[in-house]
């Protein structure tokens, strides 16, 4: 069956998104959740235990606390308040943790420790998964049951001020609210000051149940600049003051014989050694969780804090105000804070948390019974009822005691099994669905490779074997035995998988469709094999034994991108991936200096002068050079790959990065200190002025001056937020948020862009020429380094500048000169782009963010610049160096044809878009999701991008191609 080669890659890309698709659904684990729709109730809960008699009443013990106030001050680490410098920092919270009637705790949050997905687990229960990092930028509704649902319907009257995230996940859950952007973070004082000045009318008051309090400014210092900054500190000790003034007051309230209040000073997660969130490091997410009540004993002094996951802090809360445990919490009742209690309501505590988490156990596993946990909890039930029979009957002995805090001591050995088996049930990947996507998307992009001869060829069609492959018996084989995996599968699989839920006829469909594609595979690589039939009236292609020669350079690139995958997976492999790049970087700059030594010490000297006669020179005409013009290019030629090494050492001095060494102290450090700040000013200075050198050469006039007016807009921009220093500026100077000069920036950049779009399309409508066509693109390019240039911290202007360099010298010395083809060009950009965002101090940790960047030039949170200028930002390096293979390949074509003589056929077809579709959707597809700490699937996942993304990239040259085709 022949298709033209354009439809034929359309129906491919669309069939590889689908394959995608069935990937990513079993990458995200399903979610534990209970099957019942409907909330828990007070009358849900069950009977009390009583062993040989009827069942007790399912009555509740008395709640332990009347009112309670909880304190969630955002990206509060532990050692803030538990560490060496915690007397300074807090000390009255500090004097409460070691001398008052307090329970400190480490709260280990579970990643992404991302704000939204903390106050889902504080509430809840649950364990939220990545892709609440996504829907933490527009919060919806939080349906499920929930702590603050179930204290509205129990008649608690709550009050919140803070977050507006808490606002958009409960609405019309606050008697009385106020609700402040997290996003502006630029801010780190009136976010808080908005929620303080309530506090003074609302601690008088006395018609309210709960007091919900969450403080912003400590985490927009830790993005502003990081947890050591001389901000901190000032921040913390108000924190402190509020945590006084709050428990004065609760003190000052307290009735005799009424229940006692509870205060509750936590944080939602942690903060990473650059102060930014969202990974698994200790510091990020180990959190103090401080209870303070009269209910607690007097400590007499300082104990090493107790851990505890944060998540137990929701059935403690709702037992505590007397209310049922949310369905879906895995999260276990701290037994320190019942310790006070009668033993009878322990007890009582502890089977209710235990039912309800058995209860979960049941709707999450089918085989629930056999987990030790399950079995523990249904033995202590049944001594609790022993207890219970001996506790009604009036025995008072020494046995009852000592049997009852044996049950005791069962039911927090349950609970703990149950609350482990339950967390762990979220970290189990459908590994069938993962690995049917991966077959899925692999088989279509060898389907792509074989056909893209006849793809290429002057037809611009597919000869596609369809009716033979369907009439064949390997298909109907191969069919019966996928259909046999697919039952055995689903029937020895210990949890669900997406393929076995489907129904028949879509599961069969798909196993035809995969038998189907395997055939066609098989028929198409043995027409193409050289033994293989010919077919008449078809125009020879080449085939794969006769262009499959692979010079040194193609192996280390080939070798290096597979070895590169493979890999991923190891975990530690995966957390200091920067430095498998480093590493191939730097065997790249080996390689390339020897084919520049065998270019010009090898050859003799008439082989030398044949292929500079065949060079194309600037002006498209044979160069004929001087001797020492040769000498001079030469020398350069051969000092490049050791300055590349060079600048790539000592970029990676500049920041750490990774998971090991990130703590570790770097030049970034010391810059950014106060006492360098000139030589940071100074650095700053220098990089700008050579970035303007290096880009201005193929613009305009006009976008010559708007670049250097948007640079020293950049240099006004970083003095203004204090980054820098203008000469006649003093240290003390008084720092604004930039936000006039970075809008000074950003009109040469619309600018920019706008005179280059202009020249790009006047090249291709009104008048087709080369040279406009060109500028066009460079400017554009020019537009999005001053965009990069504004949004890079002044640190990290170097990186900018070695970035530009590199592709000036490779271009006019490496690429050029030593003819590599688009291929090799291709690849050694991605390399390249790779490494430089890691050279900007990204990791594959999504703390590594910097999420600050998004609010440069804006005055109030609006999301769709701050997501836009945060990614652009974040993939500036990989972006960038797509972009300028998209110039450097499209200026080389109008200068003379592409050479595609080395290497594989099918990547020496990236050239333009296609090359830049290539490393774009590599660069997403890999970073997106910020997953780094799976191990297998890890490397399913990374399989699956660089499949999909040379499929893509090999579908676009085929539209491309038969686009061009189709004009001649």
């Amino acid at each position: 069956m022949k298709v033209r080669s354009s439809v034929f890659a359309s129906f491919v890309l669309m069939l590889e998104v689908v394959g995608v698709a069935v990937f990513l659904r079993g990458f995200f684990p399903v979610p534990v959740k209970s099957s019942l729709s409907s909330k828990t109730k007070l009358s849900d809960l069950p009977p009390e235990p009583l062993a040989g008699g009827s069942h007790n009443s399912s009555r509740l013990p008395q709640p332990l606390f009347k009112r309670v106030v909880i304190m969630l001050v955002d990206a509060l680490r532990e050692d803030f308040v538990f560490g060496p410098h915690g007397r300074k920092y807090m000390p009255y919270t500090r004097h409460l943790v070691e001398r008052g009637s307090a329970h400190s705790f480490v709260a280990k949050a579970r990643p992404p420790t991302v704000t939204m997905p903390r106050i889902k687990a504080l509430t809840t229960g649950s364990i939220p998964g990545f892709i609440d990092v996504v829907m933490n930028l527009n919060s919806p509704a939080l349906l499920e049951d929930n702590l603050v649902w179930q204290a509205k319907t129990a008649g608690k009257r709550i009050v919140f001020y803070g977050d507006d995230t808490w606002v958009r996940l409960f609405p019309k859950h606050f008697m009385e609210y106020d609700g402040t952007t997290s996003f502006f973070v630029s801010d780190y004082t009136e976010v808080d000051n908005n929620v303080t000045r309530h506090l003074d009318s609302t601690l008088k008051r006395d018609d309210w149940d709960i007091l919900i309090l969450h403080y912003l400014g400590l985490d927009h210092i830790g993005h502003i600049s990081g947890p050591h900054s001389s901000l901190v500190q000032p921040k913390l000790l108000e924190m402190d003051d509020i945590l006084k003034k709050i428990h004065g007051s609760l003190i000052s309230k307290e009735a005799e014989g009424s229940l006692p209040y509870l205060l509750l000073l936590c944080g939602d997660h942690g903060m990473s050694e650059t102060g930014s969130h969202g990974g698994s490091s200790e510091p990020e997410i180990n959190t103090p969780l401080v209870l303070i009540s009269p209910a607690f004993k007097r400590k007499v002094g300082m104990e090493k804090p107790g851990v505890v996951e944060q998540v137990d802090l929701t059935p403690t809360l709702a037992l505590g105000l007397g209310l049922p445990i949310s369905q879906n919490s895995v999260g276990r009742v701290i037994p320190a804070v019942l310790e006070e209690t009668p033993l009878r309501d322990q007890l009582r505590l502890l089977h209710l948390n235990g039912h309800q988490l058995s209860c979960l156990l049941k709707d999450s596993m089918a085989e629930y019974e056999k987990e030790a946990g399950f079995e523990q909890f249904r033995v202590a039930e049944k001594s609790h009822g022993s207890w219970m029979k001996l506790y009604l009957e009036g025995n008072t002995s020494e046995v009852l005691t000592n049997m009852g805090k044996k049950v005791l001591k069962q039911y927090l050995e349950a609970l703990a099994a149950m609350s482990s088996a339950l967390s762990k049930q979220l970290g189990k990947y459908d590994m069938y669905s993962m690995i049917a996507g991966m077959v899925f998307v692999f088989q279509l992009l060898l389907v792509l490779l074989l056909a893209m001869p006849e793809a290429l060829s002057g037809s611009a069609q597919v000869d596609l074997p369809v009716v033979q492959s369907l009439l064949s018996l390997p298909f109907y084989l191969l069919c019966l035995l996928l259909a046999s995996l697919h039952v055995l599968v689903c029937t020895s699989a210990e949890s669900s998988c997406y393929f076995c839920s489907l129904s028949w006829g879509l599961v069969f469909a798909a196993i035809a469709f995969s038998s189907a594609m395997f055939c066609i595979l098989v028929a198409m690589a043995t027409r193409q094999l050289p033994l293989g039939p010919k077919i008449p009236g078809k125009s020879p292609s080449r085939s794969f034994g006769s262009e499959w020669a692979l010079s040194e350079l193609d192996v280390l690139l080939l070798a290096g991108t597979v070895g590169h995958t493979l890999s991923l997976a190891a975990s530690s492999f995966v957390e200091e991936e920067h430095q498998t790049w480093y590493f191939l970087l730097s065997t790249l700059c080996l390689a390339i200096f020897q084919d520049v030594c065998r270019k010009y010490f090898r050859e003799d000297s008439s082989a030398v002068d044949e292929t500079e006669h065949l060079l194309p020179s600037k002006d498209c005409h044979p160069s004929i050079h001087p001797q020492a013009e040769l000498c001079t290019e030469r020398w350069l030629a051969l000092a490049t790959p050791p300055f590349i090494l060079a600048c790539c050492r000592l970029l990676r001095s500049l920041n750490q990065t990774g998971v090991q060494w990130a703590h570790l102290p770097d030049v970034g450090h010391w810059l950014n200190s106060s006492e360098h700040k000139m030589v940071l000013s100074l650095l700053a200075t220098f990089s700008l002025v050579l970035v303007y050198f290096l880009i201005q050469r193929r613009c305009s006039w006009v976008s010559k001056i708007a670049l250097a007016l948007g640079l020293l807009g950049v240099y006004s921009y970083r003095a203004a937020v204090g980054n820098v220093l203008f000469p006649w500026q003093q240290p003390s100077q008084y720092v604004s948020k930039g936000t006039v000069e970075a809008r000074f920036v950003y009109v040469f950049v619309l600018g920019i862009l706008f005179t280059g779009t202009k020249d790009l399309l006047r090249s291709q409508i009104i008048t087709v020429d080369a040279r406009l066509k060109n500028r066009g693109l460079w400017e554009i390019y020019s537009g999005l380094v001053l965009l990069v240039a504004l949004l890079f911290r002044a640190h990290n202007l170097p990186v900018l500048c070695c970035s530009l360099l590199i592709q000036t010298l490779m271009a006019e010395f490496i690429w050029r000169r030593l003819n590599y083809d688009a291929a090799q060009t291709t690849i050694m950009h991605y390399w390249l782009g790779q490494a430089f965002f890691y050279f900007q101090g990204n990791s594959n940790n999504i703390a590594t963010v910097d999420i600050s960047v998004g609010f440069v030039g804006l005055e109030s949170y609006v999301e769709a610049p701050a997501v836009l200028l945060t990614a652009l930002s974040t993939y500036a390096g990989p972006l960038l160096w797509a972009c300028h293979l998209v110039c450097y390949l499209s200026s080389e074509r109008d200068r003379s044809p592409v050479t595609v003589g080395h290497g594989c056929y099918c990547l020496a077809l990236l050239r333009s878009v296609p090359a830049a579709a290539y490393i774009v959707l590599v660069t997403l597809l890999r970073y997106h999701l910020f997953i780094w700490s799976v191990f297998s699937p890890k490397l399913l996942y990374e399989s699956v991008h660089t499949l999909l993304t040379a499929g893509v990239c090999l579908v676009f040259s085929i539209m491309e191609q038969s686009h061009g085709s189709g004009k001649s």
